[in-house]
């Protein structure tokens, strides 16, 4: 569908559809976002008048029996990406679905199987944008062998704020909804995998720090979704990597990834700056990383270009979603057992 034109409703659309997507999809050349199904007809509604959106649909069922539509952007919790996705593909629509990708890797797995049952359709998932500016670079320098021979990654990702005691229960914090999912542990691995590969084996530790919060009726409700994850892995290319999230580290300094290699070692820090050194140096340098080296946010281009054949899905298709996802899965199973989990599940 070279020439035709792409006409994509929307499922949903919080904060990342209204401030990430709906820019994105204007610069589409060919591209309009032509109908929108959200939590309520009334929410759809204000959605719709903010973005001249001409089409306004009481629920998501509705929208994918219209048959002007041949795609869909998923922007609604975790728990409900299986169920859009898999009816969307169904209905002969291209798919781009907010990560994380679902619930559990089960729920992914089901994901992947109906979109490679549909091998004309475009299957996407949002990737983690937190490390783009970085990505080439990192990407060229291990590739080329700054490193040597990778030893371990270090990532951290850790919230300057106390424990948040008084704070309401988020759907980040439920189980039902958020699945496996824990903090940004997943956006984080992703961009982890892009520069040194996939994990083989996890154990991990974690903490509920905060065990209960108030609900929107204002009754304190259990949290069981841990706040503070530690995990260790061992990575395919033989290299280890420890992993450490909290949000309850009052006055972090924030973000930090090291590589450590036999001849070299990397340093990015809290503002995606770039430092490096080699064996005898005595310090860190920082890495120039020019404009035109840095990546950046093109989903829906990506998306666009997919649909027309003139692109494939690198950020991210949906077996890399399943792989993060039985890796987020296996930070759990692992916590729980106190056992080692071997990857793939």
């Amino acid at each position: 569908m070279a020439n035709e034109p792409i006409r994509v409703g929307l499922i949903g659309a919080g904060r990342n559809t209204r401030d990430r997507h709906m820019p994105g999809f204007d610069k589409v050349a060919g591209l309009e976002v032509a109908a929108v199904a959200n939590r309520s007809r009334a929410s759809g509604r204000t959605v719709a008048d903010q973005f001249n959106i001409p089409t306004v649909y009481d629920n998501w069922q509705e929208l994918l029996e219209d048959e002007s539509l041949n795609a869909v952007c998923i922007g609604t919790w975790p728990n409900m990406h299986r169920t859009l996705s898999i009816a969307a593909l169904e209905a002969g629509k291209h798919v781009l679905c907010e990560a994380r990708m679902a619930a559990t890797a089960q729920e992914a797995r089901d994901m992947l199987n109906v979109s490679r049952a549909h091998p004309n359709l475009v299957a996407q998932i949002v990737p983690s944008p937190l490390t783009f500016k970085v990505d080439p670079l990192l990407q060229k320098m291990i590739g080329e062998g700054y490193l040597g021979e990778l030893l371990s990654v270090d990532v951290q990702s850790c919230s300057p704020s106390f424990a948040d005691v008084d704070g309401p229960m988020h759907w980040r914090n439920d189980r039902d909804i958020s699945g496996f999912n824990i903090l940004n542990m997943g956006i984080w691995y992703e961009g982890m995998i892009r520069w040194v590969g996939r994990a083989t084996k996890v154990m991990a530790m974690t903490k509920v720090c905060v065990t209960s919060r108030r609900d929107e009726n204002g009754t304190q409700v259990q949290v069981n979704i841990p706040d503070q994850v530690n995990v260790l892995c061992e990575l395919a290319n033989g290299a280890q990597a420890h992993l450490r999230f909290s949000a309850a580290t009052g006055l972090a300094t924030g973000n930090e990834v090291w590589f450590h290699g036999t001849e070299g070692t990397i340093k990015v820090d809290n503002g995606l700056n770039v430092w490096a050194g080699k064996r005898g140096d005595t310090q860190l340098s920082e890495v120039p990383n020019p404009a035109e080296m840095q990546g950046g946010w093109r989903v829906e281009e990506e998306f666009g270009n997919a649909i027309r054949g003139t692109e494939v899905i690198t950020r991210t298709p949906f077996d890399v979603g399943l792989h993060y996802m039985e890796w987020t899965e296996a930070v759990t199973r692992s916590a729980q057992t106190g056992q080692a989990v071997a990857l793939p599940l």
